[in-house]
Order: C-alpha cells, then sequence, then structure tokens
C-alpha cells in the first residue's frame, strides 16, 4: 500500500507518481477533485448491460417463431370444441379437417390441451383426446348399436359379412366415407361394413319400436301361411330420396317393352307421343329372356350372357332413344326366376334335399336366401342403370315360390335358409340392401308384387305390404283382374273396375299403415282375358282399371302389362291414357 493511500484512506494505484511533475503547467488540483469515479460507473454499466440483456432476450423470444406441427381432429361425434383460456366455446371443429397446433410442454393451467393458433392471432385451446396424427384413426366412437337387420358389407358394398340384428352391439374400428360436416357414411366393425345411418348409440335407441302402435298391429297379424311373422319385419320411417338430376313423375304412365320390342323404339315413341305416356319399362332379365349380353351376366352367369337378345351396344342405343324423347325409363329385372342361374349355379337354387333345383309352377327360383344371388342381381342392376341410364330398376319375383305346400308338408324342400330368417325378413332385406347400393348411385326401386299382397297377412311366398312399401320408391301390385278367382257366377275379370277398386282400397288401407309409403304404381290388365269367356280388354277395359285406381286415391301411375309388347293394343287402347 502506497503512504498517499495510508494517510488519506483513499485508493491510490501503487505505480501512481508521488508528485507531480515540475514541467506541466496545469494548476495543481486537490485530491478532492481528482478522486475516480468509478463504482459509479460499474453499477451504470451493470445496469445498462442488464437492460440490453432482457431487451435481447425478449426480443429474441418475441422473433422466434412457435413450433409447430398439424394433425387432424378426432371425435365420437361430427365437431369437437375449441375453447379459450377461461374454458368458454370458442367454435366447433369439424372431425377429420386438419389443425395446427403449438408444439410445447403441457401447461399446468391446460394439462390435458393444446394451443391452436387462430386467424385473428389469437389462441384456442384443444382437447390432446380431440387430436390425432393418423386420418384413419379421426372417429373414436367404440360401439354403436344396430337399428336395422342387415348383413356387413365389404369395402365395395356386397354383403358379404354376417348378418347383424336389431339392438345388436358392433365394436368400431374404423371408417369408410367422410362427408364435408364429419359425419361418418359407414362404420366399419368386425367382419364389414355397416350405414351410418342404421346404427344408434344406445342399445335403447335401437331396439325401440318407431312406433309402438303401428308395431302392435303388425305383431298382432302373426304368420299365418308360413312366409314369416309381421312382427319381426322393420316398419321405421326412412325419408325417401329425391335426386335433383334424375326426377321421378308424380303421375308415372307407363307401356311395357320386352327383349324383342326395344328392338323398334322408334315405333312405341310414335305410340306414346299420341297419348298421356311419358314412360317405358324396358325388360334387361325377364326370366330365361335376357335384354342385352351384359359383362355382369357374363362374369356371374354365363349361360344368360350367351342367350342374349341384344348386344349391348345395340340395347344401348335403343334405350338411348327413349330417354332423348324424354321419357322416364325403367329397367326390369327378374330378381328370383332365373333358370340360367340354376344351370351356372345350382348350389343357389331351391331345392330338393338332395340338392337337386326344384322346378316349381314350371320355374326355378333362386333363394331369397342366398346372398350370393343378391350380390349378382344387384350388380346387374347397378351396371343397367349406369350403362343403360335407366332412371330406376323395377324388381319382379321378388318372392319365393307359391304352390310349395306340399313341399313343406313333406319336409323335402331346401330353401338354403342359413341364417335362420322368415321369407318375408329375406324380402325385405334384400330389397332394402338393393335400395341402399342404387340409391348411392342416383337411381330409384321399385318392387313388384301379387295383388294378394294387399291383404292383411303375410303370403306364404313372402310378401307384407308394409315390410316392402316402407324400403323401395314404388310398389307396383299386379292385381290382374283374370288372376282373381271366380266366387261362384262371380267372374273378376268381367268386372274390371269393381275388381281393381277392391283392391285399391285395400292397398290405401295398406300404405296407411307404413310410416314411410312408396308411390303406388300398378300394373293393370293390358291384354284379353286367358279364362273364359276371354273377354276383350279394348279402350272400357283399360279406362275402367285406371278410373278404380284414382277414385281409390292410389295416384302414383300405371304400367300396361302386356307380355307380347303389341303395338296394335297399344295402339288400340292408346286413347285412355290421358
Amino acid at each position: 500500500m502506497s503512504v498517499n493511500q495510508q494517510q488519506t484512506g483513499e485508493w491510490a494505484p501503487d505505480w501512481a507518481p508521488e508528485a507531480e511533475p515540475e514541467y506541466t503547467s496545469r494548476p495543481r488540483r486537490s485530491r478532492k477533485q481528482r478522486r475516480p469515479k468509478w463504482p459509479g460507473v460499474v453499477l451504470a454499466l451493470v445496469c445498462l448491460a442488464t437492460i440490453a440483456a432482457l431487451v435481447w432476450h425478449f426480443t429474441r423470444q418475441q422473433a422466434k417463431p412457435l413450433e409447430t406441427a398439424a394433425g387432424y381432429i378426432a371425435s365420437a361425434s361430427e365437431t369437437a370444441p375449441l375453447y379459450d383460456e377461461e374454458g368458454a366455446v370458442l367454435e366447433q371443429l369439424i372431425r377429420g379437417s386438419q389443425v395446427t397446433y403449438v408444439v410445447e410442454e403441457a401447461s399446468d393451467d391446460h394439462p390435458d390441451q393444446v394451443r391452436v393458433p387462430r386467424e385473428d392471432g389469437s389462441f384456442g385451446w384443444l382437447d390432446r383426446a380431440n387430436l390425432t396424427s393418423d386420418v384413419n384413426a379421426v372417429v373414436t366412437l367404440k360401439t354403436v348399436y344396430v337399428r336395422r337387420a342387415q348383413n356387413l358389407t365389404d369395402g365395395d358394398g356386397n354383403p358379404t359379412g354376417p348378418l347383424v340384428l336389431r339392438g345388436q352391439a358392433l365394436t368400431v374400428t374404423g371408417y369408410r366415407v367422410l362427408a364435408a360436416d364429419g359425419s361418418v357414411s359407414y362404420y366399419r366393425a368386425d367382419g364389414g361394413y355397416i350405414p351410418a345411418r342404421y346404427v344408434r348409440l344406445t342399445e335403447e335407441e335401437a331396439a325401440a319400436a318407431y312406433d309402438a302402435d303401428m308395431a302392435q298391429l303388425h305383431a298382432d297379424r302373426g304368420d299365418s301361411y308360413g312366409g314369416g311373422d309381421a312382427a319381426g319385419l322393420d316398419y321405421d320411417a326412412y325419408e325417401k330420396p329425391k335426386f335433383e338430376n334424375n326426377v321421378m313423375p308424380g303421375t308415372v304412365k307407363a307401356l311395357y317393352l320386352n327383349n324383342e320390342a326395344i328392338r323398334n323404339p322408334e315405333a312405341y315413341i310414335a305410340v306414346a307421343d299420341d297419348c298421356g305416356i311419358n314412360a317405358f319399362v324396358v325388360d334387361v332379365m325377364d326370366g330365361g329372356a335376357i335384354g342385352y349380353a351384359s359383362p355382369v351376366m357374363q362374369q356371374y352367369s354365363p349361360s344368360a350372357y350367351e342367350d342374349a337378345y341384344n348386344t349391348l351396344e345395340d340395347y344401348q342405343a335403343a334405350v338411348r332413344k327413349l330417354k332423348d324423347a324424354g321419357y322416364y325409363v325403367i329397367g326390369r329385372i327378374t330378381a328370383f326366376n332365373d333358370p340360367n342361374l340354376a344351370t351356372d349355379h345350382p348350389e343357389c337354387v331351391v331345392a330338393d334335399l338332395d340338392g337337386n333345383p326344384l322346378k316349381i309352377g314350371g320355374m326355378y327360383w333362386p333363394s331369397v336366401y342366398s346372398r350370393d344371388v343378391w350380390q349378382y342381381k344387384v350388380d346387374l342392376a347397378l351396371e343397367a342403370a349406369r350403362t343403360m341410364g335407366f332412371n330406376e330398376i323395377q324388381f319382379d319375383y321378388v318372392r319365393f315360390p307359391d304352390g310349395t305346400w306340399d313341399y313343406d308338408e313333406a319336409g323335402t324342400i331346401d330353401y338354403r335358409n342359413t341364417n335362420d330368417e322368415s321369407k318375408a325378413q329375406a324380402v325385405q332385406r334384400f330389397l332394402q340392401y338393393a335400395a341402399d347400393r342404387l340409391h348411392g348411385a342416383g337411381v330409384y326401386v321399385s318392387a313388384d308384387v301379387f295383388g294378394e299382397c294387399a291383404e292383411k297377412y303375410v303370403t306364404a311366398y313372402g310378401q307384407y305390404w308394409a315390410a316392402i312399401s316402407g324400403v323401395v320408391d314404388a310398389i307396383s301390385a299386379m292385381p290382374y283382374p283374370d288372376h282373381y278367382a271366380a266366387s261362384g257366377s262371380w267372374l273378376p275379370w268381367e268386372h274390371p273396375y269393381e275388381t281393381m277398386k277392391t283392391f285399391g282400397e285395400k292397398a290405401a288401407a295398406r300404405q296407411q299403415e307404413t310410416p314411410s309409403p312408396a308411390a303406388v304404381r300398378t300394373w293393370i290388365q293390358c291384354y284379353n282375358a286367358i279364362r273364359e269367356p276371354y273377354n276383350t280388354y279394348g279402350p272400357d277395359e283399360i279406362a275402367a282399371q285406371i278410373r278404380a285406381l284414382t277414385e281409390t286415391g292410389n295416384t302414383g301411375g300405371y304400367m300396361t302389362w302386356n307380355a307380347a309388347s303389341s303395338l296394335d293394343k297399344y295402339r288400340y287402347v292408346s286413347g285412355v291414357f290421358e
């Protein structure tokens, strides 16, 4: 320590001179004036450095972009909520939509949530359970319950999966087709897919009757003739589709064209143009009479393909002429009357106990129970609709064979019933399956039934009015007067108005028992009676049938049944179609 420091207590460096050199001309400063200000300077520098560091750190933090990642909204329902800081819902995010979120450690205040940047620069909070990196995992619903009994389908819509029943629980393993609003079209379960509209979230909802009184009305009718218990059928209300680019006329007035008649469309258009006809029914398949060489037939039933009346191209051109002329065109397919399929696939046909196909009523009958037959006929229907441009597909022979009493009593008939279903259940489920697939293609579905179907019971061959009308877009009975039995001297075919009026009253009553009824579009007899005294059916007889339908409220229209598609007959009676 220097002397100065010892004497004054002030600090001076050891190297400082003890006296000013003599050469200086500056006045001598007092020791107080010469005291260094190091402590204040150091403190100021420290403060400035601290402030600078804080500013640098803050600026750096603010400038650093947030680390984000992309995911998908996952939910058991169509949307998932986005919350604000206090937990109030800001908006609903659509399931399956992509979302950007901030990658950061969980906040103490939001341990189970992630931050989601919003367009206005603010943030919302999303539950981590509603976020996934896998688009195939956006549906988090675990269990659904079957509302309408049906077979699960594969990815192409084929009924290859197990039959699931009303109220049955299904474990959800995925989905197919997610709509823009986040709704699911099909749930995947073990064994296949089921349309979302046919499931519910609780067992109680799935099993509940649509209308208890109506359900009881049908249940009380039981099973009188072996066609099945009416209680085992579906009577729910389902909205009938209306396709913007395929408008069904409110009242259809149609001429029937067989596989030969379609070769001459111009002649039938000329008849229709002069009267009130607005539609045609054209055969795609009428038993063994095949409309065109169908690729689907080539795959499923080669013998049918070989028997085709027309080439695909010629048939297509003919149907196109009907369409171009402005007519609504219906493709007719016999579903369960098919001799060619009996040849190609006898394992699908109603048979004796040795497996030999039975010819009943002069026909072979592919079983309504066979899902392979379902797939074939619906694939054919879809091909016909897409290739030919049909507005509607009409299924005829949607039933089991009639006249099987002796076989049933003797126990010598094998219907190929592998699902323990009633006949009526199989008929309804086939039409439901067909409607689901064809509606998906923007095509309407209709079904032909016997006139007897308008009675208050399940027929022996499995047709029950409410069960069929509830799932198709048009129900087409065939109450031909000469198909009714004589009652003493009363011959129904001699009284077409009275006979059709009786049918029309019954049909109208059955419609009132159907929650979502189809249009009633009836086949009328447009041929001379085939029973004595072989009455001629001319304009008066045709007009009488049409008037009876209208008067009983069955205004969905009519179709002229004439197996020969006789131009002469159509010309003769055309004046009553106005």
